[in-house]
This record gives structure tokens, sequence and C-alpha cells, in this order.
């Protein structure tokens, strides 16, 4: 067994017998002539043969290089092609990518802006995997994440799309039957309805102009890994909701549920759209980047605050 082929001697040699120059061949590569003339001799050593019989005027193939040499040009028009190709393919935006996003975000913002992405990009295709779960991308083989969180994760790259403010809403029903808390410590002997996938920990954290904090867990008869799920509960007068700007804002517009405690403040967040790198990213992931960053930075669902 002889090992691994030697490509670069191949390609070396392939070279040097087109150009008939070691120097003319070096020049062609960007590598200096030793480069080229160790690689040959390491070649020749390998194979127990000798490609060219040089001399200080003339280079010219042995019998046993002219027998290898067309072989030798094909391997190295195969790697140049497949360069080529690949190249073109990293310049395109084309292929599949493997994209995570939070559920209702996905459903509700996403998936009516995808089909103009599709159009304007019709060589991808992208496995959209929606949950509320935070995934491993690098683990899991993700090309890309939207998150929505106070802070994005350090270990990857992430852009800032849009802000997201929270709410904490109720019903007037409920309301109107157990009354409208005035301070967070209140909300102890409320109906709070809890979030199980957030980032830290089920609490919520206040804050006022004052400089007041407060930290609340939310404890009532119902909590789930999907913030829609617990809407039904609010719509219905039977608990209190935290929910993000881009879920609260039909609700709050049409009064179905009512914005309280807003002299004070939860940590906002935003919509990060993360790739773990962001060198060489390929011009798929790429092109989806700037498409969100054109429809999702000036979001519809802002609430004055």
């Amino acid at each position: 067994m002889m090992g691994f082929p030697d490509f670069e001697g191949l390609a070396m040699f392939a070279k040097v017998a087109e150009e008939r120059s070691f120097a003319r061949a070096a020049k062609a590569l960007g590598v200096s002539v030793p480069t080229v003339s160790r690689a040959v001799s390491r070649l020749e050593n390998r194979l127990g043969a000798r490609l060219f019989n040089r001399t200080s005027r003339q280079l010219a193939l042995t019998d046993f290089g002219l027998r290898l040499v067309d072989r030798a040009q094909r391997i190295y028009a195969e790697a140049e092609a497949a360069e080529n190709a690949a190249r073109e393919l990293s310049s395109q935006p084309r292929g599949l990518i493997r994209l995570a996003v939070p559920m209702v975000f996905g459903r509700q913002w996403l998936a009516p802006i995808l089909p103009d992405f599709f159009e304007l990009y019709p060589d991808v295709s992208i496995d959209m995997h929606m949950s509320d779960a935070v995934v491993d991308l690098v683990g899991e083989g993700f090309d890309a994440a939207l998150r929505i969180a106070v802070l994005p994760d350090s270990s990857l790259v992430a852009k800032r799309l849009a802000p997201v403010a929270p709410f904490i809403l109720a019903a007037p029903s409920y309301l109107e039957k157990y009354g409208s808390p005035q301070h967070p410590r209140e909300l102890a002997a409320h109906h709070c309805l809890g979030y199980a996938y957030r980032p830290r920990q089920d609490i919520w954290r206040f804050s006022n102009k004052a400089g007041e904090e407060e930290i609340v867990v939310p404890n009532g008869p119902l909590r789930a890994t999907n913030s829609e799920a617990l809407i039904p509960m609010a719509l219905r007068g039977l608990g209190i909701v935290e929910l993000p700007e881009f879920m609260a804002y039909e609700y709050l517009i049409d009064g179905r549920l009512k914005a309280i405690l807003t002299d004070w403040t939860l940590p906002k967040g935003a919509v990060y759209f993360v790739t773990p790198s962001a060198r060489a990213r390929p011009a798929k992931v790429e092109a989806l980047a700037e498409f969100f960053a054109a429809r999702l930075s000036h979001p519809t669902w802002r609430w004055p605050q």
C-alpha cells in the first residue's frame, strides 16, 4: 500500500509538462520554483522513475513521463473543474438551508413572507424546523436560526433584526373579577400563566424608572412550552399572561387583552438571525440573512410604549 495518492505532485507534474518549464509552471500555479521542483521530485521518488530529462536548456518528458502525463493532466483538469463548480455554487444562492425558528413567530411572521423569498431565489430550498426549544446549531447541523432573546448566544454570530418588547396582559373580564395589580409583587395573589422555554427560568423580571426591581415566579393553572397555548386561557379571563410584542399586538389593538403594570418593564429582547460563523458564509445563507433584514427590520407589530 502506498497510502493516499500524491495529487499535488501529479498536478504540478502535469503543469510542468504543459508549460515545458518549472519556472512557468510555478508562475501559473502561484507558487515558488523550489515548491514545484520538490513536488515533482517527491512524485518521482514515490513512483521510482524519472519523469523529466533535465538539461540547462531543455526539459523533456521521459518515456515513463510520457505514459503518465495524459492521466496526470486529466486529474488536474478534473480537480480544476471541481473547484470552479464549487466556487460557482458558493457564489450563487442555491441549495438547501436548514433553518430553526420559534414556532409562533415562524407561523405568524415567516411563513407569509417566504413565498417572496422563493420567488427571488428559486434555486434555494429551506428545511424549516419550528420549535420554541433552543437548538444546538452546530451539533444538530443547522445553517441558521432566528432567535428571540434579550441577548444573542455569545458562541454564535448574531445579527439583530428587530426589537421585541414583552407585555403583561389580562382580559378585561379577568381584571373586572380580580382587579388590576398595581405592583409586580401583587401578582403573587393572581393566576399567572407560565412559559416553560424561557431562556433563564420561568420568572418575570420587572424594573421601573425609579430603579426598583422585582422578580416574580408566575404561578397559575397552566404552564406550557408554547406561548400560543396560553392565549385561550387569558382570553377566557382565567389568567395573566406574558406575551412578546409580535404576539400581543393583535389582542392589544382590538382590546381583547389589556396591558397591565405599564409603569414597569420587562427586559426587552430582539429577533436575531444567528449562524455558526460569519466567515465564508454560503451565498444561500447570506441571501436569507439579507432578505430577513429587509423584511423584518421595520415590523408592523410595534406597539406604542
